[in-house]
């Protein structure tokens, strides 16, 4: 080996231009990437570029604990009122030039700007500020349990960018994409409906800990990751078992066997926490601004029609009636028990009640969301049999989520209806679902305007002891079941398809591509 070495480092001298051989992992992720501000959107694809890009201050670990990532330590003051914290030596961005508090606060103060948790941490807050180069200082005007929690959520986490990015005005998209994470965007080498293309970035600094979860060490073992634009689902397979491609994020359940067939294949299901599908209503606009035709689809809808028609295999889905994902800490059913079973009559009875005079109700359905492209269709089904007029458009992706921004009437470009979905640990309480808020035009796209459930969030967000917060949840979704924000849809798991000469895949909520190796 050690002649080896010698002889390359030799070839190296004799001739300078040549270079060692990078290593490339080709993916094709669950959607096209057209957005690159992760502050912007929540879709999934999005927060995924973030991870690779940026770095955060927290992380949630394995077992979902809180860890700190660019943060060294923090501390404390004895009334909970004072969160002081130091970044980590060494941290730079992608240009080279150094991580400072300054960024910090600055990304801090986009962020909270438009995410749900961030907005209710900043409503605590007395002042965000930057104490020296490394160390800043969170001084709250109230105690909150949130702290941690609102810095360490795995989507809408608050990317730290550098403080001329932060400081654009969070409802304009960001132009630069200088990142402190472990890899850079490739630009001029991406673009949409190709491929987006990452690179190792030189001046990242991964702690020494093992990679868990979204924690630990970030060590970027490949020198370039290309998501590969691969719409459909069975050439993208091909393409994989031919050897073209490295990794599916997340192929479609129906071609598991054909995967699991192939030696060269594996199938391996990297968040275990799963996900949890989303109907969610545009409540500015006729017919959802009326509670009761809302709840006339809470009881039209039947979560198992939906979960067979994309998912199929029971191993890979669950019917769920607890709003907070079932088998989980605060998990009930409470307003719940009777809904989601088909029940039609009882559905047509509220549609009556609530006045439905025959408006059409724009769908906006995803074609190239394999997870996503059958729930529409059946949405449809049921709205029609209980007399609904329904116009379902269809689009890719991307266009649906930039379209959803739109508070648009629905007949001159927006829409009244939408199905997505969200992580499982996205979903565990009231705080980082963020379907459940009800802030108005603060709230996820729909805008749900509900001061009882706002004041809820917050009484949970303030509430320390466990039993009170889960009799909060329970009002909660009792509320919810009266105003629905959104109807779920049921939990479901994907497995990630590799080449067996891919390892080091993380454990993770989030799919990351720090650790993985290609040999």
């Amino acid at each position: 080996m050690k002649r080896i070495a010698r002889l390359l480092a030799a070839a190296l001298l004799a001739f300078p231009g040549m270079a060692l051989a990078q290593s490339t992992l080709r993916v094709v992720m669950h959607s096209d990437l057209k957005i690159l501000d992760p502050i912007w959107t929540t879709a999934f694809i999005v927060r995924n570029h973030g991870y690779m890009i940026y770095d955060t201050l927290f992380a949630l670990d394995g077992d979902l604990k809180v860890q700190p990532e660019m943060v060294e330590h923090y501390d404390v003051s004895p009334d909970k009122l004072v969160w002081t914290f130091a970044l980590r030596d060494g941290l730079k961005f992608s240009d080279g030039s150094p991580v400072t508090s300054e960024d910090v606060v600055t990304s801090l103060k986009r962020w909270a700007a438009r995410d749900p948790l961030g907005q209710i941490l900043w409503s605590k807050l007395g002042k965000a500020e930057a104490v020296d180069a490394k160390t800043f200082r969170l001084t709250l005007k109230e105690k909150t349990g949130i702290v941690l929690q609102a810095l360490a959520k795995p989507s809408g986490n608050p990317f730290i960018m550098p403080k001329r990015v932060a400081e654009t005005d969070p409802y304009k998209q960001i132009e630069d994409y200088t990142g402190s994470g472990p890899f850079m965007l490739k630009r001029d080498e991406s673009k949409p409906g190709d491929k987006t293309v990452y690179v190792r970035n030189p001046y990242y600094k991964p702690r020494q800990e093992p990679a868990s979860g979204m924690a630990g060490g970030k060590v970027a073992k490949v020198d370039r990751v290309e998501w590969v634009a691969i719409p459909d689902q069975q050439t993208a397979v091909n393409a994989l078992l031919a050897g073209e491609i490295d990794m599916i994020e997340a192929p479609q359940h129906d071609l598991y066997k054909l995967l699991e067939a192939d030696k060269n294949v594996k199938l391996e299901v990297l968040n275990k926490w799963g996900n949890q599908y989303i109907f969610r209503y545009n409540q500015l606009f006729k017919p959802f601004d009326n509670p009761k035709i809302r709840q006339a689809l809470l009881y039209a809808f039947n979560q198992k029609d939906f979960l067979d028609a994309v998912i199929g295999d029971p191993k890979y889905y669950q019917v769920c009636k607890a709003m907070f994902v079932c088998d989980t800490p605060y998990a009930t059913t409470a307003g719940f028990d009777d809904k989601y079973g088909g029940n039609i009559a009882k559905a047509k009875e509220l549609l009556k009640e609530g006045g439905y005079d025959g408006t059409p109700v724009v769908l906006l359905h995803s074609t190239d969301l394999y997870v996503l492209t059958n729930m529409a269709p059946v949405a449809k089904a049921a709205m029609e049999r209980i007399g609904m007029k329904v116009d379902m458009q269809s689009m890719d992706w991307q266009t649906l989520v930039s379209r959803r921004a739109r508070k648009d009437p629905p007949d001159k470009g927006g829409w009244n209806a939408l199905i997505t979905s969200t992580g499982g640990v996205d979903s565990l309480d009231p705080l980082t679902y963020s379907f459940i808020a009800a802030n108005c035009d603060k709230a996820w796209f729909g805008w749900p305007c509900d001061e009882e459930i706002t004041k809820l969030r917050q009484a949970f967000a303030d509430e320390t002891d466990e039993a009170k917060r889960k009799e909060i949840v329970e009002k909660i979704q009792l509320r919810a079941a009266e105003y629905p924000t959104h109807a779920f849809l049921g939990q479901y798991m994907t497995a990630t398809a590799l080449r067996r000469n891919v390892t080091g895949a993380v454990v993770s909520p989030v799919p990351v591509f720090w650790n993985i190796e290609k040999k």
